[in-house]
C-alpha cells in the first residue's frame, strides 16, 4: 500500500490524508452519523481547494467514519439552539457549506463519493455535486427537510428538479428515504457497488485513474421502485399547487393507488408551509445554474430561520422526540400564495452572492 500522509486539521471530526496520489477526507462524527458542523464544513473547503492545486492529487474521495453512514446531514441540534439564540451562526454556516457545495460541483479532479448508509440533508450536498458517486445496497438516501419544517437545500433543489419526470418533486415533498437504486434512478448517483468491495475500490484510487478503478468493481444495480412508480407520481405531481397534489394523490384509481394515498397521507404530515415553498422552490430552480439555485435556498433558509416551523419541527423530531409537531398554520389550505412568495423575496445587503463570487473567480 502506499504511504499515507496525514494533513493538518482544525477539526478532529474530520479527517485528512493523502494515500498515494488519492486524498481522503474521512467525516469523522460516527455517533453523529458524521453529521456535519461548521468546523467541518470549513475544514474541508480549505483543504479541497488547497488540493486543487497540488499536483501530488490526482483524485479526492469523501467516506465516513463508522458503519452507519456517510453524513446524516447537517446538526440540526446545532442549529435548533442558535434559533434560540437568534440564527446568526446557521445563516453563516450555510453560506460556507454552500460554497463547498459549489466547489465540489466544480472541483478540477475526480471527486468520488462513497455514499454508503445514510446520506441525507447536507450528506447529499458534499457528495452527490461530485463527479464519481457511488451508491451501495446499504443506501438510504434523502432530502427529509419537510420532515422538520424545512425545505431541500445544498443545492437538492437543482437537483430533484432535474431528475425524470416529477419523480424529484415526490421525493422533495414526502422526505423519504431512497434506496441506492432510486439515486441512480433520480440521477443523484452515478455508479452501484456492493458495500463489501468499497474497501478494495478505495486502495485502487490511490494509484489507478479514478474511472478505471470504479469501472472493475460497479455493476448493475437493482431495479429503482421509484422508476416502477413513474405512471402515478408524473400524474399526480405535475401540478404547481401543493394543495391539487395531494387531492389528486388521494382520487388516483389506478395501479399504484395504495402507494399514491399513502403519499398524499405523508405530505399531509409535513408542515404545511415547508411543503408549499419545497414544491414553489422546485418550480422556481429550474434552469438556474447550481450557484444561482444556492442563492434561492439561502434566501428561503433565512426565511425559515425566522419563522415557526423549522424550530418546532426540530423540536418535535430531534429534541423532545415526541413526534408531534404543531404546524403554524396547520394545513395547506391556509397557506396563501403571498406568503410562499415572501419567502423569495430578496435579502438585501444580506444576499448569498456565490454566482458573483464564481465570475470573479
Amino acid at each position: 500500500m502506499a504511504g499515507k500522509h496525514s494533513e493538518d486539521s482544525p477539526s478532529a471530526e474530520v479527517l485528512f490524508e493523502r494515500r498515494g496520489r488519492l486524498g481522503v477526507v474521512t467525516l469523522n462524527r460516527p455517533r453523529a452519523v458524521n453529521a456535519l458542523t461548521a468546523d467541518m464544513v470549513s475544514a474541508m473547503l480549505e483543504q479541497l481547494t488547497l488540493w486543487a492545486d497540488d499536483d501530488a492529487v490526482a483524485a479526492v474521495l469523501v467516506r465516513g467514519a463508522g458503519d452507519r453512514g456517510l453524513c446524516a446531514g447537517g446538526d440540526i441540534v446545532a442549529i435548533y439552539r442558535d434559533m434560540l439564540d437568534g440564527g446568526d451562526a446557521t445563516a453563516g454556516f450555510w453560506a460556507e457549506e454552500y460554497r463547498l457545495n459549489s466547489l465540489i460541483a466544480g472541483y478540477p479532479k475526480p471527486y468520488v463519493a462513497f455514499m454508503d448508509g445514510l446520506v441525507l440533508g447536507g450528506g447529499v450536498g458534499i457528495s452527490a455535486h461530485g463527479s464519481v458517486r457511488i451508491v451501495t445496497e446499504r443506501t438510504q438516501m434523502g432530502m427529509p427537510e419537510t420532515t422538520i419544517g424545512f425545505v431541500p437545500d445544498v443545492g437538492g433543489t437543482l437537483l430533484l428538479s432535474r431528475s425524470p419526470g416529477e419523480a424529484g418533486t415526490h421525493a422533495a415533498l414526502t422526505g423519504a428515504h431512497l434506496a441506492g437504486a432510486d439515486a441512480l434512478f433520480l440521477g443523484l448517483a452515478d455508479h452501484f457497488v456492493p458495500s463489501a468491495g468499497l474497501a478494495e475500490l478505495e486502495a485502487a484510487l490511490e494509484n489507478e485513474p479514478a474511472d478505471a478503478a470504479v469501472a472493475r468493481f460497479a455493476v448493475e444495480g437493482p431495479r429503482s421502485v421509484l422508476a416502477a412508480q413513474r405512471d402515478w407520481i408524473d400524474a399526480c405531481y405535475a401540478s404547481d399547487d401543493a394543495e391539487e397534489i395531494v387531492r389528486g394523490l388521494r382520487a388516483f384509481d389506478g395501479e399504484g393507488a395504495g402507494q399514491a394515498a399513502d403519499a398524499a397521507a405523508t405530505i399531509e404530515a409535513k408542515s404545511p408551509t415547508a411543503v408549499k415553498v419545497a414544491l414553489e422552490s422546485l418550480r422556481r430552480v429550474r434552469g438556474l445554474g447550481l450557484e444561482e439555485a444556492l442563492e434561492q435556498e439561502y434566501r428561503v433558509g433565512l426565511r425559515f430561520l425566522a419563522g415557526p416551523d423549522f424550530r418546532e419541527g426540530i423540536r418535535a423530531q430531534v429534541v423532545d422526540k415526541d413526534r408531534d409537531p404543531h404546524w403554524q398554520p396547520a394545513r395547506l389550505a391556509d397557506v396563501s400564495r403571498d406568503t410562499v412568495a415572501s419567502y423569495f423575496a430578496p435579502l438585501g445587503d444580506r444576499e448569498l452572492k456565490l454566482s458573483k463570487e464564481r465570475d470573479n473567480v
